[in-house]
Formats: C-alpha cells, structure tokens, sequence
C-alpha cells in the first residue's frame, strides 16, 4: 500500500490572493463603504466571473485585482507580488508583465490599424523589437479570426471586429492574466457569443487565467467559478459540472 506524507501534496498557488479587502470612498459628512473585508483566491487558468448589480462594486473590485486602483485596506498578491503597498509606477510594471485587459467600449485608437493598435502595448517595453511584434501582432490577429482586417482602422470594423482586435491587444505581451470588463456588453446577441466562446476558447488554449466582470448571468454560468458581489459582500456560487 502506497502511504503519502505532507510533502507528497503540492497545493497549487494562487495567481491572485486577496484577503480582507475594503473600499470605502470619503464623502462630505461620512464614508461610503463600497465592500468590506472581502477574500479570495484565483488559480492558473480559472475562468471567472464576478456579477452583481449595477452600483454593487465589481468593477470597482476588478479595478483593484487588476492593481488599476487600491483598496482602503486588505492584503492582495498578483502573480506573487505583494502589491497592495506599491505605487502606481510600480503596479503598472506589473500590469506590463502580467496583465492584460478587454473593456466594453473596446478602447481602440481610431487613427491605428488593426495591427498597430495589437502592437501597441509591445512599445511600452524597453526592448521593442518592432519586426518581432508585428509578426506575433498578425499571428493573433490570424488566431481571433481577422487576417483580412490587418490595416483596417476601427471606424470600418463592426463592434465584435473591433472586440476581437482589442482581445489579441490584450494577448501580446503573453499575459497570466486577462481582465474583461462587461466584454459583451456593446455587442448584438449572436456577436456576443462568439466573443464569449473565443476567450473561453483562448482561455483553454494558451492557459490564461480569465477574470470577467459582467451583467448577463448566462455568460457566468459558462466560466468554472462564478462570485457575486452582494450588500458589499461576496459570494462563490456553485457551478454546473
């Protein structure tokens, strides 16, 4: 019989840890607290998802997962870097290591083709290899489906081009973690499907670790991990096998 020790069991290490996180905005006689004393844990390659009503927080949270902003208080370790005390200069080198982001209203520059609005974040780093990002700039455009829409510039794609140009943006820099804020939400129906069903499916295929924040309780019942955002608490629901 085979016998198992402590160190026979490696636990797998969260790519996001938060613990104790709370919001609380000044106003001008007290504090609104947006949520408080929130804790979770996010692995290598979950698809979550985190609903809630409008005005709840969960863009807010994103915000602060994704170290665009600071909670009032808590601990939050991204990637294995604690950044909870770091400052904006600092977080956003992590942001260029790590993260990458899909927002509803796309966020293309009007002026730049497909290609260079993909190749964008690649400038920020300091060995820019232009030749080397072109080429993995169209090798994604290839893999979201636009190899004919290289040159265009957004005014002449529809809303899910668009869509899928700004996911291969946020694939460049190989990131660990995608963050998608309501993908869908400026998308028809059928159009919104097939976005849902390429990160999924991007998801699966590169390992990115795939965080949503979104309205539509469908598309969070398709990810593996669903949290809401309720009376400033938040709650894990179980999924479907």
């Amino acid at each position: 019989m085979t016998t198992f020790n402590n160190d026979d069991l490696i636990m797998p290490q969260a790519i996001i840890s938060a613990q104790h996180l709370t919001q609380k905005i000044p106003l001008a006689n007290k504090e609104l607290v947006i949520f408080k004393n929130l804790s979770l844990e996010i692995y290598a390659g979950d698809q979550v998802a985190i609903t809630g009503r409008s005005g709840s927080g969960k863009s807010t949270l994103l915000g602060i997962l994704a170290t665009l902003d600071q909670a009032s208080s808590g601990q939050l370790t991204v990637c294995g870097e604690d950044v909870q005390h770091l400052d904006e200069e600092q977080r956003a080198l992590i942001r260029l290591k790590h993260i990458g982001f899909v927002f509803q209203s796309f966020q293309l520059l009007p002026h730049l083709s497909a290609l260079e609005n993909v190749m964008l974040p690649l400038r920020l780093e300091a060995k820019f290899n232009y030749k080397q990002a072109e080429q993995t700039a169209i090798e994604l455009l290839k893999k979201v489906g636009l190899e004919r829409q290289v040159q265009q510039t957004p005014k002449v794609l529809s809303g899910g081009e668009q869509q899928r140009v700004a996911i291969a943006r946020a694939l460049i820099s190989q990131p660990k973690i995608i963050f998608a804020d309501e993908p869908t939400g400026n998308l028809d129906g059928e159009t919104a499907k097939e976005i849902e069903q390429l990160l999924f499916q991007l998801n699966r295929e590169l390992g990115t670790t795939l965080i949503l924040v979104t309205h539509d309780q469908q598309l969070a019942k398709h990810c593996q991990r669903h949290f809401e955002l309720l009376d400033g608490q938040l709650i894990e629901h179980q999924q479907g096998g």
